[in-house]
């Protein structure tokens, strides 16, 4: 037997796809759950016309002091009694992180976002063992063991800063294989949620290099 509201249920079944056809299209715009980029993040577009979202932004705002952290630990080796690979490994550090500071900062100036304070002079990250701690001065007062994760405390920072030669080389790679396994896994985040192709394809750099780094911790820690 057919209940007299029966013929109605095709309309109301066409109501229910019409509504359905609306939120897919409104949600196309910033992808799904399971699409890129994130549903949460909006896209934007820069003045270049480059689009963006949020991912992006987030991505370089928490990885310019990220980098910039570790800049830091290889200042704090300068003067410093080390072996001849972990001098190679940080200069290579230095040498690969200041640029990909300076690189995220131009995104967030062109994005018109704010570019977080590092406290980091670029003109003294100087050599390791050298002995000139020009920059240390500098980036002690800053703020960025507060952002957590990966990012070593301040107690952390000091406890390497004061250490004795003969602790330093081996305290500075434990902190180092961990501050670089939560950068992999910022630049993972990146490349799930990211739309700027540029950033997207830094943080596959970011995963490349710093997993080689990683292992060369690991071997050089026993």
């Amino acid at each position: 037997m057919h209940s007299a509201d029966e013929p109605r249920r095709p309309f109301r079944l066409l109501l229910a796809i019409a509504a359905g056809l609306v939120v897919t299209a409104t949600l196309a715009g910033c992808g799904s759950d399971d699409a890129e980029p994130d549903a949460g993040s909006s896209v934007r577009t820069a003045p270049d016309g480059s689009e963006f979202n949020d991912a992006d932004v987030d991505f370089a705002t928490e990885m310019i002091p990220h980098h910039a952290q570790a800049v830091e630990m290889v200042v704090m080796a300068q003067g410093r009694d080390l072996s001849p690979e972990v001098e190679t490994l940080m200069a290579d550090i230095r040498d690969a992180q200041v640029p990909e500071i300076q690189t995220m900062t131009g995104w967030l100036a062109a994005w018109d976002e704010p570019v977080p304070e590092t406290g980091l002079d670029h003109a003294n990250a100087g050599h390791p063992g050298d002995d000139d701690s020009q920059g240390s001065d500098d980036m002690g007062d800053s703020d960025m063991g507060d952002m957590g994760g990966s990012m070593m405390s301040e107690e952390q920072m000091q406890e390497l800063r004061t250490a004795g030669d003969g602790d330093f080389e081996q305290m500075w790679l434990e902190m180092m294989t961990e501050h670089h396994e939560g950068a992999v896994e910022m630049a993972e985040q990146e490349i799930e949620d990211g739309l700027y192709p540029e950033a997207i394809d830094l943080a596959e750099s970011v995963i490349e290099s710093q997993n080689a780094e990683i292992e060369t911790m690991q071997d050089l820690l026993g």
